[in-house]
């Protein structure tokens, strides 16, 4: 390992660190120094498919109105504009604002992925449409924010 060592710029002895001051140690060596520096991903879901095991935050949007049982919007997405124009005629919470508060957190925490999930029941209508606004608006904060439906298709 000697010939590895000297090429190094930074050497981190781990004898005598236990977990939780090893991740200090090394998140301090290689901050994120901008909240643009972080990779978000934010998926859509459907619960009676299965929460995902592998997010960092959970949203259920349960909570509003449900377009399956609007007969004009059942076969639409959250990604159609009428699915859209339906769930914004109900006041929502403020989540975008939630998740704005909470990011620079987790970058002084040393995360530098986070992945946000939400969902409604069957994972095509309100947790798509509140995904992709989510993303949107990330990617407005000037945030890199991608966005994956799980369930849309199913």
């Amino acid at each position: 390992m000697q010939p590895i060592k000297i090429l190094a710029d930074k050497v981190v002895d781990t004898s005598d660190l236990k977990l939780g001051e090893l991740k200090e140690k090394l998140s301090s060596l290689i901050t994120l120094t901008r909240a643009g520096d972080m990779q978000i991903s934010v998926m859509s879901f459907g619960f009676k498919h299965g929460i995902p095991t592998d997010c960092d935050i959970v949203m259920d949007v349960r909570f509003l109105p449900n377009p399956y049982y609007v007969p004009a919007l059942k076969n639409k997405t959250g990604l159609d504009k009428a699915v859209q124009d339906y769930i914004m005629s109900f006041k929502d919470a403020k989540f975008a604002d939630l998740i704005k508060y909470l990011i620079p957190k987790y970058i002084k925490e040393g995360k530098s992925y986070l992945t946000i999930a939400m969902g409604c029941t069957g994972g095509k209508h309100r947790s798509v449409f509140m995904a992709h606004k989510l993303a949107e608006y990330l990617n407005k904060l000037g945030l890199s924010a991608s966005e994956f439906h799980r369930d849309i298709e199913l």
